[in-house]
């Protein structure tokens, strides 16, 4: 019986034809420039979203580093939110690397942050404050498509303030499937943009970082300094570009199936408020508080089924392009098998 692997959607591993266009990529020595397959991924992903060039990078968490470090000086700030990936999942790399501090600030329940906490978050031109440099947004959030007006005014009243704008966009697609808009509309209100490749879209490595022609040098050198520049990384470009080409339109399919899990769920279990079965985009968050949850990984990896959890009485399940239709028919099957006929503590 196969693994079905729910516990994040970079799990995921590269199709015989991604692979097939890793075996025959073109290559040359990136660090001079001299890469083809990455020069393509980088001018393909530019002209996608309209942006000026790309940085093709080792990861999203150098992604995001080299952002920042070519935002900010050391000593300047960041405004994040405080469940934001750049806060609480990158090692505080910006601050414990770059000198750079963060400003924390609360998210909305739809992961976007409030126009008056920014604007509350901005220092004053005081030798005794850090020096408020940059507005960082994350788009989805946990799951969470913002809108794009949320984005738009978040956008607007950096600019405003002279902050430039970057957008954590680790799954920037599922936020535009989600959304229906194209990916230049929503690239247009940020300066800055991490895409990975390695979520949803399946590539098995690499992540890119969008940005104006006058900070590429920069995110290049930082990148460097990070021990992120590879020789010939053409291999890995190429899974990148499959997946450019071939798996952003089908994450509607990762979308429809977690939202029919989710609508499963809450059918099976009755009259079920939102804070136990939520989510969207392509997660879904299910809490138990009953005793009986500290029992769920362990049993349904007997049934070769992985999960994670997401907090002390809350599991994250991530539909990706290696669930289809007969695993979440397992997957519910599962569920139904692991809470039947004790459900009575969700009535």
């Amino acid at each position: 019986m196969s693994i079905i692997d729910l516990r994040s959607d970079t799990v995921t591993r590269p199709s015989k034809a991604m692979k097939k266009a890793i075996y025959d990529a073109e290559v040359g020595d990136d660090v001079y420039g001299d890469d083809p397959t990455v020069n393509y991924l980088e001018n393909k992903i530019s002209e996608m979203l309209g942006k000026d060039e790309a940085v093709f990078m080792t990861s999203g968490t150098q992604s995001n580093f080299s952002s920042v470090l070519a935002h900010c000086n050391r000593g300047e700030e960041i405004i994040v939110g405080d469940t934001y990936h750049i806060t609480g999942d990158e090692a505080g790399g910006v601050s414990v690397l770059g000198g750079v501090a963060m400003n924390t600030i609360p998210v909305e329940k739809d992961g976007s942050l409030c126009p008056k906490n920014i604007s509350n978050a901005i220092k004053p031109d005081d030798p005794h404050y850090s020096i408020s440099k940059l507005l960082c947004l994350e788009n989805t959030s946990r799951g969470k498509a913002v809108s794009l007006k949320k984005i738009a005014a978040s956008y607007d009243l950096a600019k405003a303030s002279d902050l430039s704008v970057h957008l954590d966009g680790a799954r920037f697609f599922n936020a535009t499937t989600e959304l229906g808009c194209s990916p230049e509309d929503h690239a247009n209100f940020s300066d800055t943009i991490s895409i990975c490749l390695s979520k949803g879209l399946g590539a098995p490595a690499g992540s890119l970082l969008l940005l104006p022609k006058d900070m590429a040098k920069k995110a290049r050198r930082i990148r460097k300094l990070a021990g992120g520049s590879l020789r010939q990384s053409g291999i890995l470009a190429a899974a990148g570009i499959f997946a450019l080409d071939n798996n952003i339109e089908r994450l509607k399919e990762d979308h429809a199936r977690a939202e029919s899990f989710k609508n499963e769920l809450k059918q099976y279990f009755g009259n079920v408020s939102e804070k136990l079965i939520s989510g969207s985009t392509n997660m879904v968050f299910f809490t138990d508080v009953s005793e009986k949850f500290n029992e769920i990984v362990p049993y349904f990896k007997k049934e070769n089924i992985l999960l994670s959890n997401w907090s002390s009485n809350t599991l994250r399940l991530v539909f990706h392009l290696d669930i289809d239709d007969d695993d979440l028919s397992r997957l519910i099957e599962v569920f139904k098998k692991f809470y039947d006929p004790a459900i009575g503590s969700y009535n």
